[in-house]
């Protein structure tokens, strides 16, 4: 088994990198920077090959990576700027040809990332069975490229795991997150930290745990939508004041200094449903 990760140096993929690494598990990594792949403790114990993902007439992904068994595709530039028109003019072309190259000359197991994004204002539980309504580019754009391929799959039979990420914490995320920013405020000795009402309720996981959701996902034999959640609401406020508590350091919250942002809904987590039960029959 020999696994391709791009977007080998995003907050996603160093960690599933990781994790692949411990299960003993032939990785291929690519991201456009080697100089910045070099600063992570996994380079010596992959096989990486920088690439920028452009599809030519010539290119030929399958053989340039050696061959992968099973292929992660992680990368997509220019997050967290959800609004930005480079998610479906760039992007959404670039990750469409890349892994329509993959399946056309022999890979057979594709996993992707989508976001909870898709699903747009809608509050509440949200299944996979919901209809998507994306409401930003960015989840526009992912929702487009996961029809796509799915359309593709008609034509060129693969597998297609689709996982919807939703929220995530951790080592290496990005310094533009509330808690990145909380970490800052904290070193910087700030009197307090400010937020918005953080009454907004959302589902959060450690980026360790969603590492090894994607990789139990991609060694499955199976099609289709996941989410990747906790299944389980938390405030944002909840959320600040449980980090507080973990590091054991206290700031006065500065609640309502700014508005709730308006490309996402108050109140949305994810139904994890379908993937506990894929797990739970495979364990049977």
């Amino acid at each position: 088994m020999k696994i391709l990760v791009t977007g080998a140096t995003g907050f996603v993929g160093n960690h599933v990198i990781k994790a692949l690494l411990q299960q003993g598990i032939d990785v291929v990594a690519t991201s456009r920077n080697p100089q910045k792949a070099q600063q992570y403790g996994w380079f010596p114990q992959v096989t990486y090959l920088p690439s920028d993902l452009a599809v030519s007439p010539a290119t030929n992904f399958y053989e340039f990576f050696g061959k992968p068994t099973h292929v992660i595709h992680l990368a997509w530039e220019g997050l967290p700027n959800y609004k930005d028109l480079f998610h479906f003019e760039r992007n959404l072309p670039h990750s469409y040809h890349f892994v329509k190259n993959l399946v056309e000359n022999g890979v057979q197991n594709i996993t992707l990332t989508g976001t909870c994004f898709e699903y747009g204002m809608q509050n509440g539980c949200l299944s996979e069975n919901l209809p998507t309504n994306p409401q930003n580019p960015y989840g526009l754009a992912k929702d487009t490229l996961r029809k796509y391929l799915e359309i593709l799959q008609q034509k060129m039979p693969f597998q297609l795991k689709w996982i919807r990420l939703f929220y995530m914490y951790g080592q290496g995320q990005s310094e533009k997150s509330i808690l990145s920013q909380l970490d800052k405020a904290l070193q910087n000795q700030a009197p307090t930290f400010n937020m918005s009402g953080g009454e907004q309720l959302r589902d959060y996981l450690p980026i360790e745990v969603v590492a090894n959701k994607i990789i139990t996902l991609t060694l499955q034999p199976v099609n289709g939508i996941f989410n990747c959640c906790s299944g389980t609401p938390i405030s944002i406020r909840k959320l600040v004041e449980n980090h507080l508590a973990a590091k054991q350091q206290s700031i006065t919250l500065n609640l309502g200094y700014y508005p709730y942002p308006d490309y996402e809904p108050m109140a949305f987590w994810g139904d994890n449903t379908k993937y506990n039960e894929l797990i739970d029959n495979h364990t049977r």
